[in-house]
C-alpha cells in the first residue's frame, strides 16, 4: 500500500486487489444478501482505496482500512435500497423453488434441504440489525478477532463482544424453525456456537 500511496504504483495495487477481492466480495455478499450487489459494491471499495490512497496511513493494518470502507459502502447500500425498497433478481428467483439438478448432483430431496438450511441461516442472518450482522460476519465468517473487530469498526471491543452475543441471541431465536424441522445440522450449530 506503501507504493500505491507515494508512487501510484498501479502494479502494487493490482497485487492488492487480487489478494483481497474474494474476502471483500463474501463480506459485501454476506452483508447485503445479493451476490451480483455485492460484486458491484466490491468494485466500489477498491476504487474508494485507490481515490483515498493519500489517506491511507500505516497506524492500523491494510486490512482494517478495506473492512472499514467495504462496510460503510455496505451500509450506505442498504440504506439506499430501503429508501427505494429494491429487491434484487436473486431473491425473487430464490423464492421460486429449487432448480432442476445435473447428474452427479446431490439427490432432489437432498439438494432442497440444504437449500432450506442456506435459506433459513442466509434470511435469519440479514434479519439481523446492521451493527449485529458486521459482526457475525466478521467474526465467523472472515475469522477476525473480536479486538481486530473492535479496530475496524472504531468501537470498544466490549461493545463487539455484546453485540455478537445479541446477535447469537437473536440468531437463536431466528433460526429455531431448523431445529423443530430436523434441518439442522454442524455448520448450523457452529453457526449458534461463536
Amino acid at each position: 500500500m506503501w507504493r500505491v500511496k507515494l508512487d501510484d504504483d498501479h502494479h502494487a495495487f493490482a497485487e492488492l486487489m487480487r489478494r483481497w477481492q474474494r474476502p471483500i466480495e463474501n463480506l459485501c455478499a454476506r452483508m447485503l444478501s445479493d451476490s451480483d450487489r455485492a460484486q458491484d459494491v466490491a468494485q466500489m471499495v477498491f476504487a474508494r482505496v485507490f481515490s483515498r490512497r493519500a489517506d491511507w496511513e500505516p497506524t492500523a493494518k491494510f486490512s482494517t482500512f478495506l473492512w472499514r470502507i467495504a462496510l460503510n459502502l455496505c451500509r450506505d447500500d442498504l440504506r439506499g435500497r430501503q429508501r427505494r425498497r429494491e429487491c434484487s433478481l436473486e431473491e425473487w428467483l430464490d423464492t421460486a423453488g429449487p432448480e432442476l439438478l445435473d447428474n452427479g448432483q446431490p439427490t432432489p430431496d437432498t439438494a432442497a434441504d440444504i437449500q432450506e438450511r442456506a435459506d433459513l441461516v442466509r434470511n435469519a442472518l440479514f434479519k439481523l440489525a446492521p451493527q449485529h450482522r458486521e459482526v457475525v460476519v466478521l467474526r465467523h465468517y472472515e475469522q477476525l478477532k473480536f479486538c481486530e473487530i473492535a479496530e475496524v469498526l472504531e468501537i470498544p471491543e466490549g461493545t463487539v463482544k455484546s453485540r455478537m452475543a445479541e446477535a447469537l441471541n437473536q440468531l437463536s431465536r431466528l433460526l429455531g424453525p431448523l431445529k423443530e424441522k430436523n434441518v439442522w445440522n454442524n455448520q448450523s450449530k457452529e453457526l449458534l456456537a461463536l
